[in-house]
């Protein structure tokens, strides 16, 4: 089992900027990638940006250019850097880890990300 359990959400203006956090723990060797997504009212779960256990990037056209995902492997924990929010962005993000050699996806609980003048 994986437990995640993500930070850094909020309130900001138009063309501010968040940083999200995600900590994993427990059975962590077994993720091969990590990732967010978010969900909007009334709509569907969509994919921002995953990030491999190697390195490699994968953004939506969505968030290319304004979203950095990156990842500390001391310390277990995947950032979202955010810069020039927009309204559209308002969501709950959530934080997934997947174990691909099992198929097994893990859920963090969510973070409100509220853009608002």
């Amino acid at each position: 089992q994986v437990q995640l359990v993500e930070s850094g959400g909020g309130l900001v203006q138009p063309g501010g900027s968040l940083r999200l956090s995600c900590a994993a723990s427990g059975t962590i060797g077994s993720i091969t990638s990590m990732g967010w997504y978010r969900q909007a009212p009334g709509k569907k779960r969509e994919l921002c940006a995953t990030i491999t256990t190697s390195g490699r990037t994968n953004y939506a056209d969505s968030v290319k250019g304004r979203f950095t995902i990156s990842r500390d492997g001391v310390k277990d924990t995947v950032y979202l850097q955010m810069n020039s929010l927009k309204f559209d962005d308002t969501a709950v993000y959530y934080c997934n880890a997947y174990a691909g050699y099992i198929t097994m996806n893990y859920w963090g609980q969510g973070t409100q990300v509220t853009v608002s003048s």
